[in-house]
């Protein structure tokens, strides 16, 4: 048997007052035909990333919703986390393929999975590389397999998609980030987009008093008195550490008592992560100012709260990125952030909220310094990126997602059309918008199409042959 993951018991009653009381009557009508459906979530490690993130605060929300929704993790050795490391970067795009060795690695244990993968369930959702290979490898038992793929794929190494590609011929459907992120050859017919959301109520997102907070850093060494800026995210070559630290020393240039912070989660299937993670250390010992703090340093969730919480500035300068989670972490505690213009960090800060992007060094140093130097424009532009992640980057608008594709799954025929009046979804990002007096719209051919932002809107506008006939086929 694969190895469950214990989540606590949740209540989406707890959302009453964050999210509006409409979004949480749409998930109960949504859930109530698919209650008692069996759920299992299948991916690599039970913490160090949004996945493993996101699933802790979904499953048990699933299950106060009716379904009956399990969390298993796939197990491996070095060889099989080194090889999907290696499938990982490939896949978005690094010029490293797998050897032999690699390849014969991956399948022997995906092999290996799907022999303990021994209960039966409606629908399983394979998340990443890792568990993908499972699906093809086991009986079929009628079960509906779904690939959430969570990372940019969208021009993956010819070699590594040559050896992928053909473990998600057998998938029902395939959920992306975003539309962009879809390779043109998928061999998957339904493919849905849904972005992910954080859960306000987890230990790294719930509200701390500002003395608890002070009290937190305090304990880790950092001084309050002086400014602060840092990155949240994995030791990981995409997410340009090392162009974070280039970019904080040209800003040290004009503001001499600059503190950065590098924080970072060590995740059992990252085994890249150690080397990025010692060229930081080497590249940070000689600046005081440098703090470098790991999970395994004693830096834990409520430590990333405390610390997006009171910094001056978030930055993620990726560039390469799935989503970037940390961007609504971060400006839902009230943080202006500077971040790689990639991935899906423009959605969380689409029409110009959040802070700024960037798309290079000397333009990150240069957007810190302008929050630095005005707090008071730093501050607007924060609480405009509170609000956007409130409508759009909170759990239950992620459930809802969730929800209307399961229902298409286990259902005869589409599970929702673009014109019902009880969910709409804006046909270019795939988020579900609870329609209001400000949500941007346009009407063509005597139907209303609802967009979480004017920059979807605009898009939609100048293409609409590209998202309208999609609108039909689309959970």
């Amino acid at each position: 048997m694969l190895q469950a993951v214990d989540v606590g018991q949740w209540s989406m009653a707890a959302y009453q007052g964050i999210v509006g009381d409409e979004q949480l009557a749409r998930l109960a009508d949504r859930a109530a035909p698919l209650r008692g459906l069996r759920v299992l979530h299948l991916n690599a490690t039970p913490y160090g990333g949004g996945v493993s993130e996101m699933l802790r605060s979904a499953v048990p929300l699933l299950n106060d919703l009716g379904l009956t929704v399990d969390w298993r993790i796939v197990s491996g050795d070095r060889s099989f986390f080194d090889a999907t490391k290696t499938l990982h970067n490939g896949l978005q795009g690094a010029g490293t393929e797998l050897t032999a060795a690699q390849r014969d690695a991956y399948l022997a244990t995906s092999r290996r999975n799907a022999d303990l993968l021994d209960e039966t369930y409606d629908v399983v959702i394979a998340h990443d590389p890792q568990p993908a290979a499972i699906h093809g490898l086991g009986d079929d038992d009628g079960t509906r397999w779904v690939w959430r793929c969570h990372i940019d794929t969208s021009a993956p190494n010819p070699a590594t998609w040559a050896f992928f590609g053909p473990f998600l011929e057998a998938y029902e459907a395939a959920v992306f980030t975003l539309d962009a992120f879809v390779p043109p050859d998928l061999p998957v017919a339904d493919v849905v987009t849904i972005p992910p959301a954080i859960d306000a109520l987890s230990p790294k997102n719930l509200r701390l008093p500002e003395t608890l907070a002070r009290q937190v850093l305090d304990w880790t060494g950092l001084r309050l008195d002086m400014p602060l800026i840092a990155q949240v995210s994995r030791f990981d070559p995409w997410k340009d550490p090392m162009g974070v630290i280039e970019a904080y020393r040209l800003v040290r240039e004009r503001v001499p008592r600059l503190q950065l912070v590098l924080a970072g989660s060590m995740a059992l299937d990252d085994p890249e992560a150690w080397g990025i993670y010692e060229r930081i250390r080497a590249e940070a010992d000689p600046d005081p100012l440098i703090h470098v703090f790991t999970n395994l340093t004693g830096v834990g969730n409520i430590e990333v709260n405390a610390i997006q919480r009171l910094a001056d500035v978030v930055v993620q300068k990726s560039v390469r990125e799935g989503f970037g989670l940390v961007v609504s972490e971060a400006l839902w505690k009230g943080t202006p952030v500077v971040a790689g213009r990639t991935g899906g960090i423009p959605l969380q800060m689409a029409d110009g909220v959040g802070g700024y992007l960037v798309d290079d060094v000397p333009g990150c140093a240069d957007a810190i310094h302008r929050l630095l130097d005005d707090p008071a424009t730093a501050a607007d532009l924060a609480e405009a990126g509170r609000r956007r992640v409130r409508e759009h980057f909170l759990l239950p608008r992620l459930l809802l997602n969730e929800l209307d594709l399961l229902t298409r799954l286990v259902t005869e025929g589409p599970a929702w059309r673009p014109h019902d009046p009880d969910t709409r979804h804006d046909p270019v990002c795939g988020l579900a918008v609870v329609p209001n007096a400000h949500t941007p719209s346009l009407a063509l051919d005597g139907r209303t199409y609802r967009f979480c932002s004017n920059v979807c809107r605009n898009r939609f506008a100048l293409d609409p042959g590209r998202w309208a006939p999609a609108l039909d086929e689309r959970p």
